[in-house]
This record gives C-alpha cells, sequence and structure tokens, in this order.
C-alpha cells in the first residue's frame, strides 16, 4: 500500500438559511472575514478567513434551501469541533459567544444557546449552536 500525506483540514462547508446574517455571525463570533464569493448552481458559496487563512468557513445559500434548521440526528453534519488551549481558554469562550447572541443554557439543544463546560476525562468540552442550529463545539485537554 502507498504511503499518503497527512490530511490537515482545509475549510468547513456549511448550508445555511440566511447568507448575509450568517457571515455576519461567523465573523463576529470566530475572526474571519469574507474573502470570495464562488456562485454554485443553485446558490452562491461565500469564503470567510482568519487573517493568516489557518481558519477557513465556507457558508453556502441554496436556492432549494427550505428554510429547515439543522438536525444531527439525521444523515450530513453531526457537528464541528474546534481546539481550544486549556479549559480557561473554554471559559472566555463562554462569554464570548454569549456577548454574540448565544445564551447560556442547561443544554445547547436550540438555535443560539450553549452548554455548561463538561469536563469529560477526554477533555472539557463547551457545546454550542449557530442560528441555523449547527451545533459546533470547542475541546480543551483534559486536565491530568
Amino acid at each position: 500500500m502507498t504511503a499518503v500525506t497527512q490530511l490537515k483540514l482545509h475549510h468547513l462547508a456549511l448550508t445555511v438559511t440566511d447568507l448575509e446574517s450568517s457571515v455576519q455571525w461567523y465573523g463576529e463570533v470566530f475572526g474571519v472575514h469574507p474573502v470570495i464569493d464562488v456562485p454554485h448552481p443553485g446558490g452562491v458559496g461565500r469564503i470567510l478567513a482568519d487573517a493568516d487563512h489557518q481558519l477557513m468557513i465556507a457558508l453556502h445559500r441554496h436556492e432549494t434551501n427550505d428554510g429547515a434548521l439543522s438536525d444531527e440526528t439525521v444523515t450530513g453534519l453531526d457537528h464541528a469541533g474546534f481546539a481550544v488551549g486549556s479549559r480557561a481558554d473554554l471559559e472566555q469562550w463562554q462569554d464570548h459567544l454569549e456577548a454574540h447572541g448565544v445564551i447560556r443554557a442547561g443544554a445547547a439543544d436550540k438555535p443560539l444557546t450553549q452548554s455548561p463546560i463538561a469536563d469529560e476525562p477526554y477533555a472539557s468540552v463547551l457545546v454550542f449552536r449557530d442560528q441555523d442550529n449547527i451545533q459546533l463545539e470547542l475541546f480543551a485537554p483534559a486536565a491530568h
């Protein structure tokens, strides 16, 4: 078997119901800005990136989108996970998310909610959802 090059995530692509609103929210929350629009049949993808292009998120609008919220219990994206350096970073993210309309709740079970930080054996995790109910997670290494 031929050895292949180890992959690194290039971008995360998400379908959203309101492109302009999502561009604003993702820009404010993740510090990414529009780089280019990529038209495709029936819609457009807008590529957002941070200053050094280490984080790139493509938000897609499709004319056939019926406006239904995302649901990880059906085939497709379950969630996207991002790494942070420490549990203290997660605590800062809780405040940052709240400042951008993501309210603290007992569970991240509806749009624009965030869960309490869960300290699991494998990591500390902060779960939150965007306005389309897409589940996003932040992971910090487990304390040893």
